[in-house]
Formats: C-alpha cells, sequence, structure tokens
C-alpha cells in the first residue's frame, strides 16, 4: 500500500529535510556515492556541505544565485547543498546547451559567479564555454577552493555537523530551492524557479505513491541541470534514506550496466533512449538485479518494454510524466501497476483540468496545480512571473481515466492540420517505431499550399520508404493523412542532453533540406 501524502510535511526547507532524513535513517547511513567509490554517509554529507558551503559563502552574498557547472556526482551533491547551509540559490547550468543559452542563462538568472571543476572541464573539453562564461562572470574551481579549507573550516564543518539546524542560515520553504531551465526541445529555454517546498513536496508525493524501501540503491546517471536527474536521482533518495548513486553521463552506454550491477542498484533513472542501449550492451545479469527502472522525458517504446523483458525478466519500465515546471513529477505508473502506454497515475496532492483543444477528441490540454508548481518563471528583470492563479499549462493534450491515469496524446505544439483533420505529430513517429522499431524517428510539420500542412519523417533509418508506413497504417486503421510521404534520412537524430529529441535542430535539418531540394 501507498503512503498517504500529508501538505505538512513538506513546510520546511531543503536542508532541513536532508537532517530530519540523517535523523530518521541514520547519520552514519552511507547515503550518496559515485563512480570514485567513495561513499558519504549523511553526517560527511552535511559536514561536507557545511566546510565547502563557508568558503563559497564568503565569495558571494545571501540569497545570491550562484551558477553550478558539475556533472551527477557526490561533488556535485555536496555543492548544492553547500549553497543551501548558507542561504544561496543553486542555479544549474546546462553545459549541453550551448554557448548562447549559456550565456543567455546567467543573464536572466543574473549569476555573477560560476561553481565547476578543472577535471570536470577537462574531461568534457569545455573550454569554450568557459572562456565564454569569463566574459560575464566569475568562474570558480572547487578544486581550488578544497585547497584553502584548512583547520578552522574543519572544526566549523565538524561542530556544524553536529547541530546543523543552528549553524545553518535560516530560509523559509517559500525561498527558491534552485533555478533551471526547460529542455528547450521546441525553442529557447525558459528559467524555472522551485521552492525548496516545492522540491520536498514533489519527494514526498512520490514516496506516497510509490513505496520505497530505504534498503535500495538509486542509479543516476541523468544530469542534475536537468529537473529529473535532480529530483529524482539525488533529491528523493537521499530525503527517504536510499543510497543515491551519480554517474557523470549517460552517454556511456558500455561503463554503465556493469556498474548498476556492481553497486547493487536496485533502481535505475533514464530515457527510453539510453534504458534501451544499456539493454543492448549489457551482459547477461547485469541489470537483472533492478527492482524497476523509472523512464521519463521521452515516450518508452514497446520495444524497450520488451528487450528488458526478453535479456532481463520482469524488470517493470515505468513510464511517467512531467515538467520542470511542476518539480517535475505529475504521474507515474507503480510497479504494482505498470500500464503500458501510459504515464501512470497522477501523485496525491495534484489538482488537474483539462481544456477542450479543437479537433482533437477524448482528451484536452492539461493544467496543473499543487504543492510541487514552480514559484514562477524568470522575467528579464531579474523577478519572477507566478503561474495564474497557481494553474501550470503543461501545452500537453492527455487523456484522463476515471481512477486518475493519465495517457498522453501529444503536445499542442505537436498537432498539424492536414487537410482539415487535426494528427498528431507523436502518432506518426509511432507509426515509424512500430514499422522500424530498431532505429530512431521524429516527424515535424511544413508549411503546405493544398492540405494546409504536410508530414516529414526524419530517420536515420537508411533505406525508409513511405509504401511501409502506408501499409502498417492501413493494418491498424490509423488514417492515412497520419503518414508521411516525405523522408528525410540522416545519420543520427539530434537529441537534447537530457535524451529529448531535439526538436529546433530537427526543424533546422528540415528547412535546410527542402531549400536545397527547391
Amino acid at each position: 500500500m501507498s503512503r498517504t501524502f500529508d501538505l505538512n510535511q513538506v513546510n520546511t526547507s531543503l536542508f532541513d529535510a536532508l537532517v530530519d532524513a540523517s535523523h530518521k535513517y541514520g547519520v552514519k547511513k552511507p547515503i550518496l556515492e559515485d563512480q570514485e567509490r567513495n561513499p558519504l554517509s549523511y553526517r560527511d554529507l552535511i559536514r561536507a556541505a557545511f566546510a565547502l558551503g563557508r568558503k563559497i559563502a564568503g565569495l558571494t552574498k545571501p540569497g545570491e544565485r550562484v551558477g553550478v557547472m558539475l556533472p551527477a556526482s557526490a561533488g556535485g551533491v555536496v555543492t548544492f547543498f553547500a549553497l543551501h547551509a548558507f542561504g544561496r540559490t543553486p542555479t544549474m547550468l546546462n553545459f549541453t546547451s550551448g554557448i548562447r543559452n549559456l550565456r543567455a542563462a546567467c543573464e536572466l538568472a543574473g549569476v555573477k559567479r560560476v561553481l565547476t571543476s578543472h577535471r570536470f572541464v577537462e574531461q568534457g573539453k569545455l573550454h569554450d564555454l568557459i572562456d565564454a562564461l569569463e566574459t560575464m562572470t566569475a568562474v570558480t574551481y572547487l578544486e581550488d577552493v578544497r585547497e584553502t579549507i584548512g583547520l578552522p573550516d574543519k572544526l566549523f564543518a565538524a561542530a556544524a555537523g553536529a547541530f546543523p539546524k543552528r549553524f545553518r542560515a535560516p530560509t523559509s520553504p517559500q525561498d527558491p530551492g534552485v533555478i533551471l531551465f526547460t529542455s528547450g526541445s521546441f525553442g529557447a529555454p525558459r528559467g524555472v524557479v522551485l521552492t525548496q517546498a516545492n522540491l520536498v513536496a514533489n519527494c514526498r508525493q512520490i514516496a506516497a505513491h510509490i513505496d520505497l524501501d530505504p534498503d535500495w540503491v538509486f542509479f543516476n546517471p541523468l544530469p542534475i541541470f536537468h529537473v529529473f536527474g535532480l529530483t529524482g536521482g539525488v533529491l528523493l533518495p537521499l530525503l527517504t534514506g536510499m543510497k543515491a548513486f551519480e554517474y557523470p553521463s549517460p552517454l556511456h552506454t558500455k561503463q554503465i550496466p556493469p556498474l548498476v550491477k556492481d553497486s547493487k542498484a536496485a533502481v535505475l533513472l533514464a530515457t527510453d533512449t539510453f534504458v534501451n542501449q544499456y539493454a543492448r550492451a549489457a551482459e547477461p545479469g547485469e541489470l537483472s538485479g533492478l527492482k524497476f527502472v523509472v523512464c521519463g522525458a521521452e515516450k518508452v517504446r514497446e520495444e524497450t518494454h520488451n528487450l528488458i523483458a526478453e535479456r532481463f525478466g520482469p524488470i517493470p519500465l515505468l513510464e511517467g510524466y512531467g515538467a520542470t515546471e511542476a518539480s517535475p513529477v505529475i504521474a507515474v505508473n507503480k510497479p504494482t501497476d505498470n500500464r503500458r502506454g501510459t504515464v501512470g497515475g497522477l501523485l496525491p496532492g495534484i489538482e488537474v483540468k483539462l481544456e477542450p483543444v479543437e479537433g482533437i477528441p477524448g482528451g484536452g490540454k492539461l493544467y496543473v496545480r499543487g504543492p510541487n508548481v514552480m514559484a514562477g518563471y524568470l522575467t528579464p528583470g531579474g523577478g519572477v512571473e507566478p503561474p495564474h492563479d497557481g494553474w501550470h499549462d503543461t501545452g500537453d493534450v492527455v487523456a484522463i481515466s476515471d481512477d486518475q491515469w493519465v495517457k498522453i496524446l501529444g503536445r499542442v505544439k505537436r498537432f498539424a492540420k492536414v487537410g482539415g483533420e487535426m494528427v498528431s505529430l507523436t502518432a506518426a513517429e509511432d507509426l515509424a517505431s512500430a514499422v522500424w522499431p530498431d532505429c530512431r524517428h521524429a516527424v515535424v510539420a511544413l508549411p503546405d499550399p493544398k492540405k494546409g500542412e504536410r508530414l516529414v519523417l526524419v530517420t536515420d533509418k537508411r533505406d525508409a520508404e513511405s509504401a511501409p508506413l502506408l501499409a502498417h497504417a492501413q493494418s491498424i486503421g490509423a488514417p492515412e493523412i497520419a503518414v508521411p510521404r516525405k523522408i528525410i534520412r540522416v545519420p543520427e537524430i539530434p537529441v537534447l542532453g537530457t535524451g529529448k529529441t531535439d526538436y529546433v535542430a530537427l526543424q533546422r535539418i528540415v528547412d535546410a533540406e527542402i531549400r536545397r531540394a527547391a
């Protein structure tokens, strides 16, 4: 049975929630590890946060938005809580988004200092990003900061670790917990301010929805600049007594499966694309110890469900759904009730309303409200624009069953009007995935003087043709207007650092191909 969700449980600051978890599960419990294999207990984490935070506090002001450009790692987690211990706001920078988006993010958030690491910059070959950031911010390397930590700092950290609530900066649950930037799948990223209560609430909501065992290890290869990686891969395990195992890149397909086994991971966080790759690269047994996999950011294909089941046994792939603006989880399937083709049941405490969308029967545009919904978007003047009456417009068209299970029909932006009929671009992608399950596909719409719009399939299937798509559509009773007639073959489909399809880059590819063919 899932536990009930109590709104009173979220009325706490993020750092205090960590301290409370340390008391509940034991200050000596190993709670954080990365590929360096030096596990940290709750006490170690809290002491390290105070030691590092004291140094960062000397370089920054209370309430300052401090940029964090670090991978999923123990160091990244310590830095996050170090900022909280001294009342600073972590502003997570997406180092995969390119120089222009990174500079725009820093300008929008008013970031004056960025924390990073020499080792990370060297390994990621991020020198161009650092050069660009140094023209507008101060860049501080954590290795340099750690070298300055002396005996007085260690004595302070020891005392603060023993009495953390006396030493930490007083903050309100309604104060900013983090600033993140939306993925930019369909346009320029937006700055999202999540309160400390938002983040704590989402962890409590998930724990009330799915029974979690403090003995489990949560394996997180997703970036902590993305809300799924931060909330799901860091905060959820730490606040519920599970060890968080951080890995710096989801792209290391061959390294991750053996580490999943070696770390005794019970839960893996990933996207459909990455899970599919891990399953193909893994040796027999390397993923078999998992209790379940939680997938977000993109639709889980039937082929991925089947691949895991065939190779590693009945490990549920739990598809979930969320948004940066909702901290992020809105709905997720359960290990005991996993309905393929849906994104699961609504989390407790979330209100929803559906707004009809012309031409799309059986669902509506989803609005959500609840304790996990953001404080608001950053505005150019440095302020925060809150959602109207607390309702966030997800832009997604969904259907919700009587027992509150959610099925995604598509994004409002991901529908085209072909011959007067509304056609889901996601459904058109599903047709291609059914015909060529081992390849990646994406569909965009272009203006058409005769039909209004037409569909274009971009695929890495080298010999893709329209005929098999049309035959499959006819066999399942799908309308012919949902079949793309124009096909563009590419070496690979562009993706963002989060694993989502990069539709902005995709549109540029299509536009260039159309111009070339004209």
